[in-house]
Order: structure tokens, then sequence, then C-alpha cells
């Protein structure tokens, strides 16, 4: 079993680590790595490439995570320790990609893609959260980040409830806990950077209004 956990996770983190914004600005000459942001998803894509990259980006990101879940339960099994080892490394992947020394995106379309197959729950319950938190700051990346860690934290304390509505039932309330959360908090550390930019603009701010 451990052998095809280990080789899961690396078909899964292959396949997530496909530079999608990357290489589809790179053909019209630009580095995504050093415009903008320099984040490698759909968002940065959009600001220095054009709405229509952006949205191909988004997709085809979305896709890596469908396709490493699919494909991993295809081969191994259809169990959620398979299908969530397949998704945290695809995550992984394109939030580390080797491909382009391991920068990479915020991992958010990736997880979607690959969520939607064995816990839709999630992103549902993240997009929920994410308009509540959208609306209260109207800033994408405090949106993003606060509904990243509200999951994790209902993931963990409201586990027992959360699991039932798994579309591929795990072995145990321990083992979805443990994959949402880890794959949760990849995506976290990838929105730290953008947010303590947000929190010092924001201090910035108050302290000129003083």
């Amino acid at each position: 079993m451990i052998f095809t956990i280990i080789i899961t996770f690396i078909l899964g983190y292959l396949i997530g680590a496909f530079p999608t914004a990357y290489l589809l600005l790179k053909r019209k000459g630009v580095d995504i790595t050093e415009e903008g942001s320099g984040n490698v998803g759909a968002l940065n894509a959009t600001r220095v490439g054009s709405k229509a990259i952006g949205a191909a980006v988004l997709f085809i990101d979305a896709l890596k995570g469908f396709l490493a879940v699919k494909i991993a339960l295809v081969l191994f099994g259809n169990s959620f320790l398979i299908g969530g080892t397949a998704l945290f490394a695809a995550v992984s992947g394109h939030c580390f990609s080797v491909y382009i020394k391991f920068k990479g995106g915020r991992g958010l379309a990736t997880a979607l893609g690959g969520s939607l197959v064995i816990a839709p729950q999630l992103p549902v319950l993240w997009i929920l959260l994410w308009l509540i938190a959208f609306v209260y700051k109207r800033n994408v990346h405090f949106a993003n980040g606060s509904a990243t860690f509200l999951l994790i934290l209902l993931a963990i304390f409201s586990g027992k409830i959360l699991y039932k509505y798994s579309a591929i039932k795990p072995n145990s309330i321990a083992e979805f806990i443990v994959i949402s959360s880890l794959t949760l908090f990849v995506i976290l550390i990838k929105h730290y950077k953008p947010l303590k930019e947000y929190f010092t603009s924001q201090k910035i701010n108050r302290g000129f209004h003083e």
C-alpha cells in the first residue's frame, strides 16, 4: 500500500506541476515568474497576458487536478486515500513546480478540479466563505486566504459532519481531516505573501487617516 501511495503522489505531482500559465505566456515572450506578482496562475496570467489566457489557465489548471485524481483512481483503486493523495500531490506540484525551479501558482483551481471528484462539499463551502469575505473587504487575496483558513478549521472541527458528504467515502474521519487540511494548508502557505502585503497596506492606510 505504501508503494502505491508513493507512486500516486509522484503521478499527481508531475501532472499538477505542469506550468500552464508559464508555457502559454512564454509563447508570447513573457516570463510570468518575472511579471506582475510572479504568481504562475490564472489571475496573474490575466494581468500580464489577457482575459483569454487567464481563462485558459484557469480551465487547464482545474483540469490538472481533475485528471490527477481520476487517473489515480482508475489505476490504483476507487478509494478516498488514493484520490486524496493524488489531489494533495497535484496541488503541491502546481504550487511548487519542479519544471520551473519550484515556483508556481496558489493551487486554488487545481484543488477545485480534483476535489470535485472526491469531496465536492469542500469547494462549495469554500466558495460560500469566499463570497462572504470578499463582500466584507472587497479584496481577492483576503477572500482567498480567509476562505481557505476557515475551511481548514471547518475540516478539523466539523470533519465528523463534512466527511459524510464526500463523493468517495473516506475510511475514517481522520483520513478526511488529514488529507483535506494538508491540501488546504499548501494553498494557505502560497497566500502568505499577498496577505502580508494586504495587511501591510491596510496598516499604512490607517496611519494616513489617523
